[in-house]
């Protein structure tokens, strides 16, 4: 039976897997997929519900952590101390409210640093003896990659700083770390995303995304054509320097050689403030690069001193963030765009008009019923904004400029990827595509399936299902039961060698998926229901239908009313799970599993055989990799739970035991500071074969 504790961990967890594969998105791939205002709503929600559930944080928690991702193309730089990032104040109010803080802190309103919020990419300058040592990203806050190379490229980076602010460094150090903006001019970003379509490329989405790729370009002279510039405006170590607050800083950065913006003001009114982000935000369109909002800070480095930080940004800056900017446009059309879960999003075809620094043909118009709310027709002219300066989004018509002929908007019937039949949820907003065959969603189900908690393939990866989808090789979950060694090992990945010959997976790395896939098979037949992918069925949800249903033959016989008896499954889950069942695309991938060995039954247990319930009341962690054992987490965790324990996946002060086998990460960690028992392997198989615990536990 669910709990408040329960839905607030189960929430807790979907938030920080979605935060931690948007982070994945925009700093590894330069590649966002929702804006930066949908992004912020999510780290809220998340830290809300930490703060409400402290015995639910987790050190690993994109809360914890300043955010950012370390790839692994450049080698990685530990920065001198860490690169936080801002807290933002989305409106003025909420500025007023920063400043209300500084005053009931410091008992007065002290001097104010305003700066414009560069739109660009994080970028520290590490100087040796006056002398550019390395450059590197920001990453994850405490790690970058170094860039030196491509950063040396970049004209406006001093390689030697000036002489006569050479005097201001304190004695001792040799080393200093300044640190900024990368960004790319609009005048240049226009010139980039040209060239790009006429070569048959896809633009970059904004100019801030193209200076982060062309920062991690692996040719220098790549970058030293992308005309990219820089605003420098802090320091790592303010003892480094004899300076003592952000407006004679910026000065002596300038002193040095470094590029800094003009448009700074020290304010010493909370009403100068509220002028120059006024003044800031009506400027924005003539600047020739992008600002996304105005950075306030507190001048003097003695009261920063005292404010601090907390675990990702610091107390003593704020970030003020413009609105989005809102431009009118025809709309053409409206086309549906099928998701990695099947969702059916429409999509508003424009005529093509600049919106925050690039193009824009394309909008999301999000769910059919905001369509019919906003009342958008085709042939109307339409509001478009970038949410959060990223992701274009249609806000809605301009009812006095709607033409005679302007035309209503209805979603399809069918999938328009694989023509199956869409249905909507009682209580959805979106309408899915169910079909486990359709070609749009097959990515992402195939990941899904390979997870380590569902089928745990080992090898199997996002850019290895790409390539196999790629070649035609994975169309759906069935697929991976037909690879063999032979056909994988010339599979290409999508590279070519020195020689200019493709690189290919090979023959031992073929052998060891091929292996891997056998062993899948054996799995229990709730992982295999919980990688199908079923709408609403997670693990545990699985693991409920498998102790009612033991076979797939009684699962598909269900009635939904039969389903919606089951503990925990309800209406709604009965009605997804009973469609998905009897889809017949599904039904087919179902029946090519069967036949290829995959598990489709629970082992029965003969009366008076079940496990003796010596554990139950007992909450288990598992965390790192059992290796005496063989087994797996998830095989451990069913033989647990057999006994009558709870196996969670977060450490808590009602956890019972955590037990860490081989490189145990951040869950023991945890244990050891709550005061959890932690229990070895060795433990672990004792229990198992006992049902006791080991003496003094």
């Amino acid at each position: 039976m669910a709990t408040p504790e329960t839905d607030a961990a189960a929430r807790i967890e979907a938030l920080r897997r979605e935060i931690e594969h948007h982070t994945y998105r925009y700093y590894a791939l330069d590649d966002p997929e929702i804006s930066d205002a949908a992004f912020d709503s999510l780290m809220r929600e998340l830290r809300e519900l930490e703060a409400l559930h402290p015995e639910l944080i987790d050190p690993t928690s994109p809360t914890q952590r300043v955010g950012g991702y370390v790839g692994e193309q450049f080698a990685p730089v530990m920065h001198e101390q860490r690169m936080y990032s801002l807290d933002n104040a989305m409106d003025l109010d909420e500025l007023d409210a920063w400043i209300d803080r500084v005053v009931d802190a410091l008992g007065e309103l002290p001097p104010l640093c305003c700066e414009l919020k560069i739109d660009g990419s994080s970028i520290a300058l590490t100087y040796e003896n006056g002398t550019l040592l390395r450059a590197a990203t920001r990453g994850d806050g405490t790690t970058g990659e170094d860039v030196t190379a491509n950063m040396r490229t970049v004209k406006d980076v001093p390689l030697r700083l000036r002489e006569g602010a050479l005097s201001a460094i304190t004695a001792d150090r040799e080393r200093i770390e300044v640190r900024g903006e990368v960004y790319m001019p609009k005048h240049s970003f226009e010139v980039l995303n040209l060239a790009a379509e006429a070569d048959g490329k896809a633009p970059f989405a904004n100019p801030r995304n193209a200076a982060a790729g062309s920062l991690r370009q692996k040719d220098p002279a790549v970058t030293a054509k992308r005309d990219l510039s820089t605003f420098l405006y802090a320091i790592a170590d303010q003892q480094a320097l004899t300076v003592s607050g952000q407006w004679e800083l910026l000065e002596w950065l300038r002193e040095a050689g470094f590029h800094v913006n003009p448009d700074v003001r020290l304010c010493t009114s909370r009403e100068e403030v509220r002028a120059f982000c006024e003044a800031s935000l009506q400027m924005r369109e003539t600047l020739p690069y992008e600002i996304d909002g105005v950075v306030v800070k507190v001048n003097s480095f003695a009261d920063q001193a005292r404010f601090g930080f907390t675990s990702r940004a610091p107390r003593w800056a704020i970030a003020f963030k413009f609105p989005p900017e809102e431009k009118t446009t025809k709309l053409l059309g409206i086309t549906v765009q099928v998701g990695r879960t099947g969702a059916l999003t429409p999509v508003a075809e424009l005529e093509p008009v600049v919106v925050a620094g690039s193009t824009v043909a394309r909008a999301t118009l999000h769910n059919e019923d905001e369509v019919h709310r906003k009342d958008v027709r085709i042939g109307d002219t339409v509001i478009v904004r970038k949410a959060g300066d990223v992701i274009p989004e249609v806000v809605g018509a301009v009812d006095s400029l709607r033409p005679a002929g302007a035309r209503e908007w209805k979603m399809p019937a069918v999938c328009p990827s694989c023509g199956s039949p869409i249905i909507r949820e009682e209580g959805e907003v979106a309408c899915r595509c169910i079909s486990i065959d359709c070609p749009a969603q097959a990515h992402e189900r195939l990941l899904h399936w390979a997870s380590r908690g569902a089928m745990d393939i080992e090898g199997i990866g996002e850019e290895l299902v790409s390539y196999l989808v790629a070649a035609g090789m994975l169309s759906d979950v069935a697929d991976y039961y037909n690879l063999t060694a032979d056909v994988l090992a010339e599979v290409s990945r999508g590279r070519v060698n020195k020689a200019g010959e493709n690189i290919r997976i090979g023959r031992t790395v073929a052998e060891k998926l091929v292996a891997a896939i056998e062993v899948s098979k054996g799995r229990p037949f709730a992982n295999v229901l919980f990688g199908l992918g079923l709408r609403h069925v997670g693990k545990t949800t699985a693991e409920a239908l498998v102790r009612r249903f033991r076979t797939m033959d009684d699962l598909m016989a269900a009635s939904e009313e039969d389903l919606a008896a089951v503990e925990g499954i309800g209406p709604k889950v009965a009605r997804s799970t009973w469609l998905f069942l009897h889809t017949p695309d599904n039904m087919a991938v179902i029946d090519r599993l069967r036949k290829a060995g995959v598990t489709m039954s629970e082992e029965v247990m003969a009366p008076g055989d079940e496990a003796p319930q010596t554990l139950d009341g007992l909450t288990f962690v598992l965390t790192g990799t059992l290796t005496a054992s063989g087994m797996s987490r998830d095989e451990a965790s069913a033989r647990l739970k057999a006994m009558g324990a709870k196996v969670s996946g977060s450490v808590s002060k009602k956890t019972s035991f955590v037990v860490a086998g081989e490189a145990a990460g951040s869950k023991l960690a945890k244990a050891e500071s709550l005061g959890v028992p932690v229990l070895d392997e060795d433990d672990l198989l004792r229990i198992l074969d006992t049902g006791q615990l080991p003496e003094g536990k």
